[in-house]
């Protein structure tokens, strides 16, 4: 176990004590745990103040600073489980839940050791030899995957519960907040109802693991973008390559009520990422991302090991389990019961549900118009909808722009054919059943994007990546109610990528000089907004 790469540079984030050959819990920490696991006729803790108090006696076994925590830490324990919890639920928390955490927290040596066990003998089919799937800081620049077993999910998850991570170095490793210290916090120094249900729908998915341990897989993949990249890496697309594709524009489909998670088939979802993977899911934040991190859990655990994306970065989350129903969205958010994934799983184990976590620009305003800004949108979004195992034909699709139409058909199909991802696992009948895209109003709203060019530059996107259809959800955007039309009339044109990628250029250029002030829609077609049906006819 001391020569691994992997766990060393895991190790100072992690709780758990290494001393060879094994890891394990300090003694100290051994006793509180065993004492929590017998229920709180044995450790006494049976409300939230009493809960915190156990909490601090652990972190000072591990020789945790107490004031590293959110100051308002303890109320908001207390606040939570002993005033907005009603008594039923409390009883159960504290006589079922909170002591199955704890017997899985003095299991998770034991789980960490034969995790790096197995990470060995993963076998990854259509990737290189000795491909590492093993527990590491998954570093910026470095591609690659950590596959993790959801019962080691739900324990590292507990050790956040218990706010266990040291955090000293996590700041200057780029890396987010790991501990629901600040969740808690946020809940008292200033209430509302929106974190209560943040909270409502992690209390709920630790009762149903504590009640039904899972037993499937998740995989997380760091994405990048290299100029010379290799079969893990993706090339990276320069101006010149989008203006001469002539990769043709895939479906597109245009949803004006839905939501992405909902998205009946299997597709890559969209999350309107932060840099930092996770945004403010265990702080304040409860718009996109964030809930998306609620209802499903398990995306939280790569925030302990996933430092912040650069421009040329995305990463791919499969197999993450939905725990919970909502409502609402931000202020609105609320916590509507219990949800049972129904996905198939593939031959890992992994879910069927496959996250992309993409950062837009933040509040790019009018230099989201320049050129050099429009190719790190699409360039971010084309490192999202990639898949990393077709990464020479990209470079043939990129470099090569003397493609006959007769030899790019060839060429979709082929990669349509051997669309194995970097895990082995993917469709691969045919061009129609490979993934696509589910998505909506990346970087809008509250990074205050274009949503006329952001939903156009991801179709540039998704259709570069191969992928045969794009599902856009528009939430009822007012912006966007001429969407499905302009995507019709420039489908029935039959442009490319090229095509549409110039004239979103020369739109950009022309508004950034104020020559124009319409949005791309009315600026590209200035009758759009008639009822013209003449507008559509090719």
């Amino acid at each position: 176990m001391e020569n691994r790469e992997d766990l060393n540079s895991i190790l100072e984030f992690l709780p758990v004590v290494f001393r060879s050959p094994a890891l394990f819990w300090p003694s100290k920490v051994v006793e509180a745990l065993k004492a929590l696991s017998k229920g709180p006729e044995h450790s006494k803790v049976d409300s939230g103040e009493v809960l915190f108090l156990a909490i601090s006696d652990l972190r000072q076994s591990l020789c945790l600073s107490s004031g590293s925590l959110a100051f308002s830490t303890a109320d908001g324990f207390s606040l939570y489980f002993d005033d907005l919890m009603s008594r039923a639920e409390a009883n159960k928390w504290f006589g079922e839940v909170l002591p199955a955490l704890a017997d899985s927290l003095l299991r998770l040596p034991v789980m960490l050791e034969d995790h790096y066990k197995s990470a060995d003998s993963v076998t990854c089919v259509g990737a290189r030899d000795g491909l590492k799937t093993g527990l590491r800081l998954l570093k910026s620049q470095e591609a690659g995957v950590v596959v993790l077993s959801q019962e080691l999910i739900g324990a590292l998850l507990a050790c956040a519960f218990f706010c266990l991570f040291p955090d000293s170095t996590r700041g200057a490793n780029h890396l987010q907040v790991i501990n629901f210290d600040h969740l808690f916090a946020s809940l008292y120094d200033n209430y509302n109802e929106k974190q209560e249900n943040k909270i409502k729908c992690l209390i709920h998915y630790f009762g149903r693991i504590c009640s039904s341990i899972p037993v499937g897989y998740v995989s997380f993949e760091r994405k990048v973008l290299a100029v010379d990249p290799n079969v893990n890496y993706i090339p990276h697309p320069e101006a010149e390559s989008w203006s001469k594709s002539v990769v043709p524009l895939c479906l597109f489909e245009v949803c004006s009520s839905g939501l992405i998670e909902d998205y009946s088939k299997e597709a890559l979802e969209v999350d309107f990422a932060n840099k930092y993977f996770g945004g403010g899911a265990l702080t304040r934040g409860c718009v996109q991302e964030e809930i998306r991190f609620m209802i499903n859990p398990e995306l939280i655990a790569g925030m302990l090991f996933l430092p912040c994306m650069a421009d040329n970065e995305a990463i791919e989350v499969v197999g993450a389990e939905r725990f919970s129903q909502y409502t609402g969205y931000a202020s609105s958010f609320r916590f509507c019961g219990d949800f049972v994934d129904k996905k198939d799983t593939d031959i890992m184990g992994r879910r069927k549900t496959r996250i992309i976590a993409i950062d837009a620009l933040v509040n790019p305003g009018k230099r989201q118009y320049r050129h050099e800004f429009l190719v790190r949108e699409v360039n971010k979004a084309f490192c999202g909808f990639s898949d990393p195992c077709k990464s020479h034909r990209y470079q043939l699709l990129f470099k090569d722009d003397r493609f006959s139409e007769a030899e790019l058909d060839h060429d979709l199909k082929s990669v349509a054919n051997n669309s194995d991802n970097i895990l082995g696992i993917g469709p691969s009948a045919s061009f129609e059943d490979e993934v696509g895209i589910a998505t909506g109003n990346w970087g809008c709203g509250a990074f205050g994007g274009d949503p006329e060019l952001k939903a156009i530059i991801q179709w540039l996107a998704a259709s570069q990546a191969l992928r045969p259809f794009m599902v856009y959800y528009t939430f009822g955007l007012e912006a966007l109610q001429t969407l499905d039309k302009v995507t019709k009339w420039i489908t029935s044109h039959r442009w490319n990528v090229g095509d549409l990628w110039n004239m979103i250029v020369d739109y950009s250029t022309q508004r950034s000089k104020k020559e124009t002030q319409v949005g791309f829609f009315n600026w590209l077609l200035p009758l759009l907004s008639s009822d013209d049906p003449m507008i559509l006819d090719p």
